[in-house]
This record gives structure tokens, sequence and C-alpha cells, in this order.
């Protein structure tokens, strides 16, 4: 599964962003603004706090080709809050509450609508090594009953012009309406997938 994504900083606080995932050939398109801004001195900031909204589009073919389908059925919504703090300049924490909106379940027992809290973390090993961790819980009534929620574990190595960071988690989507709502894998059946990003500015 590859995902290819470009991100693109208009101003300091303003980010748009476009992707595309292999998995279920999805297409993303998502802006991402400042609000407010961990600082001290005379004002006195303790936390970050961005708003991250997300429309995605899944083109995979239909699953019944013989009924009805709307264009509106392949549209899925994600909004995000990122309350984030640096606690040290080796140790940051981020809660991610998430609200996820699909026009249309695969059962008619699903909800539309799926509410998830997330926490993620990150501990600097070294100057260019850090570890990471990210955990998604999803609300009880308002969750995919054969859903799992998403653990992740990673490692970033900084090389000064690229960050690789290599992943282990159960999600195999890597868009928020699937690593997120539509999870199956667990870690203790061993449903442990392996993978990689490579950013670079």
């Amino acid at each position: 599964t590859i995902r290819m994504g470009l991100d693109y900083g208009i101003t300091r606080y303003l980010m748009v962003g476009i992707g595309r995932s292999t998995f279920e050939k999805t297409y993303e398109a998502f802006f991402k603004i400042k609000i407010l801004r961990q600082s001290s001195g005379k004002i006195n900031m303790p936390i970050t706090l961005s708003y991250v909204p997300t429309i995605a589009l899944k083109t995979l073919h239909w699953a019944d080709p013989t009924r009805k389908n709307y264009f509106s059925s392949r549209m899925f919504y994600t909004h995000q809050l990122l309350i984030g703090r640096k606690f040290s300049a080796g140790t940051s924490l981020q809660l991610m509450p998430t609200f996820i909106h699909r026009n249309i379940s695969a059962l008619k027992s699903d909800p539309n609508n799926i509410i998830a809290i997330g926490i993620g973390g990150r501990q600097k090993l070294t100057k260019r090594l850090s570890l990471n961790v990210e955990y998604y819980y999803q609300l009880p009534g308002h969750k995919i009953d054969s859903s799992t929620n998403s653990l992740s574990i990673g490692i970033d190595i900084e090389t000064g012009g690229h960050v690789f960071q290599l992943h282990f988690t159960n999600s195999a989507g890597m868009t928020e309406r699937t690593f997120i709502a539509e999870n199956t894998g667990k870690w203790g059946k061993g449903d442990i997938l392996f993978g990689f990003n490579i950013s670079r500015v």
C-alpha cells in the first residue's frame, strides 16, 4: 500500500495538502489551520491548537453496480482538533478528538458518524532519533462493531534533508477513515503491519 502526498504552507498558520492512497484508491484534500501556538513570556500559552478538516473520495468499483449508486456515496469527511504540548526539548504529547462522517455504510447497523479520541506521544532518544506512539479509542455507540482501535509505534530518523519514519501498526489504511474508523487488525492476533514514510521539505 502506498500513499503519496504534497503539503504546502501558505502562511505560518495555514497549510493545505492533497494525497492519493492505493488502499481503496482514495484521493484526499485537507487544510490545517493553527489557532493557538504554545509560547511563554508575556503571553503564556500552554498548548498548540490546530484544526484539520479532510475530504476523501474512494474510487473503487461499486460493490453492487446493478443498484442506483450516487457519487456522494464515495465521499467521507473528517474533522480533527490537534491539542499538543511540548513538555521539554525531547518530550511532546498530543490529544486528537476526531469526528468522521461516512455518507454510506457497508451495513445498515453501522453508524455513519464515528467519534474517536486519539493520543500521541514523541520522545527524542538522540539528536536525530525519536520514538513515537499513537492510539485511537473509538467511543462506544459511535463505532463500527467489527472495527478495532488503532495502535501504532514508530521511530523517526532525521538525516538532515529527509525524515525516515518506521512504523509497526495494526492498521492497513493511511487515511483517517480507514485507520481510525474501519480498522480490523488486532495486535494480540499478530495483525502487525510494517510501514515507512519518507518526508522531505
